[in-house]
Protein backbone atom coordinates (compact mmCIF):
# COMPACT_ATOMS: atom_id res chain seq x y z
CA UNK A 1 0.00 0.00 0.00
CA UNK A 2 1.58 3.82 -0.68
CA UNK A 3 2.92 5.22 2.43
CA UNK A 4 2.37 9.08 2.51
CA UNK A 5 4.90 11.41 4.12
CA UNK A 6 3.30 13.19 7.19
CA UNK A 7 6.92 14.50 8.63
CA UNK A 8 10.11 14.70 7.29
CA UNK A 9 13.11 13.12 8.51
CA UNK A 10 16.95 12.88 6.98
CA UNK A 11 20.29 11.61 7.62
CA UNK A 12 22.76 14.15 8.87
CA UNK A 13 25.62 11.37 8.15
CA UNK A 14 25.57 8.15 6.84
CA UNK A 15 26.48 7.10 9.77
CA UNK A 16 24.08 8.74 12.36
CA UNK A 17 20.46 9.26 12.13
CA UNK A 18 18.87 12.45 13.09
CA UNK A 19 15.18 13.05 13.56
CA UNK A 20 14.05 16.63 12.07
CA UNK A 21 10.91 17.81 11.93
CA UNK A 22 10.10 20.89 9.36
CA UNK A 23 10.01 24.31 10.66
CA UNK A 24 6.22 24.37 10.63
CA UNK A 25 6.12 21.29 13.24
CA UNK A 26 8.37 22.15 15.54
CA UNK A 27 5.48 23.95 17.69
CA UNK A 28 3.03 21.39 16.66
CA UNK A 29 4.48 18.27 18.90
CA UNK A 30 0.75 18.42 20.10
CA UNK A 31 -0.41 17.91 16.95
CA UNK A 32 2.02 14.76 16.48
CA UNK A 33 0.60 13.22 20.09
CA UNK A 34 -3.13 13.58 19.26
CA UNK A 35 -2.73 11.51 16.32
CA UNK A 36 -1.35 8.85 18.33
CA UNK A 37 -4.12 8.47 20.83
CA UNK A 38 -5.37 5.29 21.60
CA UNK A 39 -8.89 6.40 20.02
CA UNK A 40 -6.95 7.02 16.38
CA UNK A 41 -5.39 3.69 16.82
CA UNK A 42 -2.54 5.30 17.59
CA UNK A 43 -1.85 6.69 13.76
CA UNK A 44 -3.55 4.29 12.24
CA UNK A 45 -7.10 4.30 12.45
CA UNK A 46 -7.75 1.60 9.11
CA UNK A 47 -6.56 -1.21 9.16
CA UNK A 48 -3.53 -2.06 6.73
CA UNK A 49 -6.03 -4.21 4.94
CA UNK A 50 -8.14 -0.93 4.09
CA UNK A 51 -7.04 0.27 0.81
CA UNK A 52 -5.41 3.80 1.39
CA UNK A 53 -4.54 2.79 4.81
CA UNK A 54 -1.41 4.30 6.24
CA UNK A 55 1.12 3.33 9.20
CA UNK A 56 0.77 5.42 11.90
CA UNK A 57 4.78 5.18 13.34
CA UNK A 58 7.74 4.19 12.96
CA UNK A 59 9.98 2.49 15.73
CA UNK A 60 14.18 1.27 14.26
CA UNK A 61 17.37 3.32 14.17
CA UNK A 62 16.82 4.78 10.61
CA UNK A 63 14.18 7.44 10.82
CA UNK A 64 15.05 8.20 7.38
CA UNK A 65 13.88 5.37 5.60
CA UNK A 66 10.22 5.69 7.31
CA UNK A 67 8.74 7.97 5.07
CA UNK A 68 8.62 10.96 7.71
CA UNK A 69 6.70 8.88 10.29
CA UNK A 70 6.64 9.66 13.98
CA UNK A 71 9.93 7.97 15.31
CA UNK A 72 9.14 6.87 18.49
CA UNK A 73 12.68 7.02 19.79
CA UNK A 74 12.91 10.21 19.49
CA UNK A 75 13.46 11.74 23.13
CA UNK A 76 11.51 15.12 23.21
CA UNK A 77 8.76 13.17 21.57
CA UNK A 78 8.94 10.14 23.98
CA UNK A 79 8.98 11.96 27.23
CA UNK A 80 5.85 13.87 25.73
CA UNK A 81 3.80 10.82 25.21
CA UNK A 82 4.99 9.67 28.72
CA UNK A 83 3.16 12.44 30.01
CA UNK A 84 0.21 12.53 28.21
CA UNK A 85 -3.14 9.99 28.74
CA UNK A 86 -4.56 7.95 26.30
CA UNK A 87 -1.53 7.88 23.70
CA UNK A 88 1.20 5.56 22.36
CA UNK A 89 4.10 4.99 24.24
CA UNK A 90 7.75 4.24 23.24
CA UNK A 91 9.09 0.93 23.86
CA UNK A 92 11.55 0.99 27.41
CA UNK A 93 15.59 0.37 25.33
CA UNK A 94 16.76 -2.66 27.39
CA UNK A 95 20.08 -1.51 28.47
CA UNK A 96 22.17 -4.52 28.64
CA UNK A 97 23.45 -5.31 32.26
CA UNK A 98 27.64 -4.99 32.44
CA UNK A 99 29.46 -6.87 34.82
CA UNK A 100 31.42 -5.15 37.95
CA UNK A 101 34.31 -6.97 39.67
CA UNK A 102 35.70 -5.94 42.62
CA UNK A 103 39.52 -5.70 44.14
CA UNK A 104 40.83 -8.82 44.85
CA UNK A 105 42.26 -9.13 48.46
CA UNK A 106 45.92 -9.77 48.90
CA UNK A 107 44.56 -11.86 51.92
CA UNK A 108 43.11 -15.76 50.96
CA UNK A 109 39.33 -14.54 49.55
CA UNK A 110 36.76 -16.07 51.73
CA UNK A 111 34.56 -19.19 50.20
CA UNK A 112 31.85 -18.25 47.62
CA UNK A 113 28.43 -18.95 49.08
CA UNK A 114 25.87 -19.98 46.07
CA UNK A 115 22.84 -19.97 45.86
CA UNK A 116 19.73 -21.00 44.11
CA UNK A 117 18.30 -17.21 43.33
CA UNK A 118 17.60 -17.27 39.42
CA UNK A 119 17.42 -13.30 37.96
CA UNK A 120 13.91 -12.84 36.82
CA UNK A 121 13.47 -11.52 33.29
CA UNK A 122 10.69 -8.86 32.92
CA UNK A 123 10.36 -8.77 29.23
CA UNK A 124 7.42 -10.36 28.32
CA UNK A 125 7.60 -13.18 26.22
CA UNK A 126 6.44 -14.39 22.68
CA UNK A 127 5.45 -18.20 20.68
CA UNK A 128 5.38 -18.52 17.20
CA UNK A 129 2.21 -19.17 15.86
CA UNK A 130 2.56 -19.26 12.25
CA UNK A 131 5.66 -17.93 9.94
CA UNK A 132 6.23 -17.26 6.06
CA UNK A 133 2.95 -17.08 4.87
CA UNK A 134 2.00 -15.16 1.69
CA UNK A 135 -1.26 -12.96 3.85
CA UNK A 136 -1.36 -10.36 6.48
CA UNK A 137 -4.03 -10.90 8.90
CA UNK A 138 -7.32 -9.54 8.48
CA UNK A 139 -8.80 -10.28 11.69
CA UNK A 140 -10.33 -9.32 14.75
CA UNK A 141 -8.88 -7.18 17.68
CA UNK A 142 -6.75 -4.68 15.35
CA UNK A 143 -5.31 -1.67 17.73
CA UNK A 144 -2.35 -0.20 15.28
CA UNK A 145 -0.10 -0.90 12.72
CA UNK A 146 3.59 1.10 12.08
CA UNK A 147 6.98 0.50 10.93
CA UNK A 148 9.71 -1.51 12.16
CA UNK A 149 13.33 -2.69 11.17
CA UNK A 150 13.00 -6.20 13.58
CA UNK A 151 10.54 -9.26 14.73
CA UNK A 152 11.99 -7.64 18.09
CA UNK A 153 11.45 -3.99 17.48
CA UNK A 154 7.44 -5.36 16.42
CA UNK A 155 6.90 -7.42 19.57
CA UNK A 156 8.94 -4.09 22.12
CA UNK A 157 5.92 -1.56 20.03
CA UNK A 158 3.44 -4.56 21.46
CA UNK A 159 4.38 -4.30 24.96
CA UNK A 160 4.02 -0.47 24.84
CA UNK A 161 0.46 -0.85 24.18
CA UNK A 162 -2.24 -1.29 26.17
CA UNK A 163 -3.88 -4.48 25.58
CA UNK A 164 -1.69 -6.21 22.78
CA UNK A 165 -1.38 -10.51 22.88
CA UNK A 166 -0.38 -10.44 19.36
CA UNK A 167 1.70 -9.18 16.69
CA UNK A 168 1.82 -9.37 13.11
CA UNK A 169 5.21 -8.89 10.97
CA UNK A 170 5.50 -8.91 7.35
CA UNK A 171 7.46 -7.56 4.51
CA UNK A 172 4.56 -5.41 2.32
CA UNK A 173 6.21 -5.47 -0.57
CA UNK A 174 5.92 -2.84 -3.44
CA UNK A 175 3.95 -1.03 -0.63
CA UNK A 176 6.65 0.45 0.93
CA UNK A 177 8.45 1.89 -2.07
CA UNK A 178 11.24 -0.90 -1.79
CA UNK A 179 12.29 -0.11 2.26
CA UNK A 180 13.07 -3.30 3.99
CA UNK A 181 11.59 -2.63 6.91
CA UNK A 182 8.38 -4.57 8.19
CA UNK A 183 5.08 -3.98 8.65
CA UNK A 184 4.14 -4.28 12.27
CA UNK A 185 1.01 -4.90 12.88
CA UNK A 186 -0.64 -5.64 17.01
CA UNK A 187 -3.92 -6.60 18.12
CA UNK A 188 -5.51 -7.76 21.11
CA UNK A 189 -6.77 -11.11 20.22
CA UNK A 190 -4.82 -14.19 19.04
CA UNK A 191 -4.98 -14.50 15.09
CA UNK A 192 -4.96 -18.04 13.35
CA UNK A 193 -3.22 -18.91 9.78
CA UNK A 194 -6.54 -18.78 8.70
CA UNK A 195 -7.20 -15.27 9.26
CA UNK A 196 -4.09 -14.49 7.22
CA UNK A 197 -6.27 -12.96 4.03
CA UNK A 198 -4.51 -9.66 3.71
CA UNK A 199 -2.45 -10.66 0.15
CA UNK A 200 -2.13 -6.68 -0.53
CA UNK A 201 -2.68 -6.04 -3.99
CA UNK A 202 -3.42 -2.52 -3.89
CA UNK A 203 -2.21 -0.92 -7.03
CA UNK A 204 1.10 1.24 -6.80
CA UNK A 205 1.71 4.47 -8.42
CA UNK A 206 4.21 2.91 -10.33
CA UNK A 207 1.98 1.10 -11.76
CA UNK A 208 2.77 -2.41 -9.66
CA UNK A 209 0.60 -4.12 -6.98
CA UNK A 210 1.37 -4.64 -3.59
CA UNK A 211 2.42 -8.20 -2.27
CA UNK A 212 2.67 -9.75 0.91
CA UNK A 213 5.93 -12.31 1.91
CA UNK A 214 7.09 -13.83 5.32
CA UNK A 215 4.13 -12.53 7.13
CA UNK A 216 5.12 -14.22 10.69
CA UNK A 217 2.71 -14.15 13.79
CA UNK A 218 3.47 -14.19 17.72
CA UNK A 219 1.40 -14.54 20.80
CA UNK A 220 2.62 -13.29 23.90
CA UNK A 221 3.05 -15.73 26.66
CA UNK A 222 0.36 -15.61 29.20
Amino acid sequence: MLYIPLFVASLASTSAAIYLPPSNMVDSTELIVASLSASNHHGAPNPPDHAGSIPGWYYGNDPASADGLPWLKDSDLCATLASTHHTLRCPTIQKQPTKTYGKRSAEIAAPTQHSNFVAYDPTPSYYTVFSGLTGAINGPGYLTYGLVDTVDDCEAMCNSVSGCVFVNAYHDVNGKNGSPLLTCSLYSEVNGADQATNYGGQLQPDGSYDYVTDSDGYALNS
